[in-house]
């Protein structure tokens, strides 16, 4: 049974544009790509002493289930060099489940919905530019009105 997946990418060290595209790539290998946002360039949050990271949104439909899914997306990070040395540090490439159908899952190493995903400007605005009437199905909220009710001091969002 096919289930359309929701991904935030994002990349702040090397090529940037080509680590997304390199992912988008093979996350294509993991199930059909149906929409991929324009790039944007974000300010980080959190840790701030970093470059500035781009970012985009993918919706991806998989027949994977939602634990091998995550598997197989970890794989992707650790193939492209990613490193995870400092928490919300620098990476060559970040690739975060928003949304994975309607599930709500809580596992330790998943959390679908993404925890902090209405609350960051990096992953709403992309998000919203695919699939701005999918709903949030905790807070029951299109992601166009998660984003549409963020506060505008959450860190810079510009579309390459």
């Amino acid at each position: 049974m096919q289930k359309t997946v929701y991904l935030s990418l994002g990349s702040n060290v090397g090529d940037r544009q080509a680590n997304l595209r390199t992912a988008i790539e093979k996350l294509g290998e993991l199930g059909e790509n149906v929409a991929v946002s324009s790039l944007y360039e974000t300010e980080p949050v959190e840790f701030t002493a970093q470059p500035w990271f781009l970012n985009c949104a993918v919706a991806l439909r998989t027949e994977l289930m939602p634990k091998i899914f995550l598997a197989k997306v970890l794989a992707i990070e650790q193939q492209m060099g990613r490193r995870r040395t400092l928490p919300k540090g620098p990476r060559t490439i970040d690739i975060d489940i928003l949304l994975f159908g309607n599930a709500v899952i809580s596992a330790p190493q998943l959390q679908v919905p993404h925890p902090a995903m209405h609350q960051r400007r990096f992953v709403l605005q992309p998000l919203a530019e695919i699939v701005p009437d999918v709903r949030h199905p905790v807070l029951k909220r299109t992601v166009r009105e998660l984003l549409d009710n963020l506060p505008h001091n959450g860190g810079q969002v510009k579309k390459v």
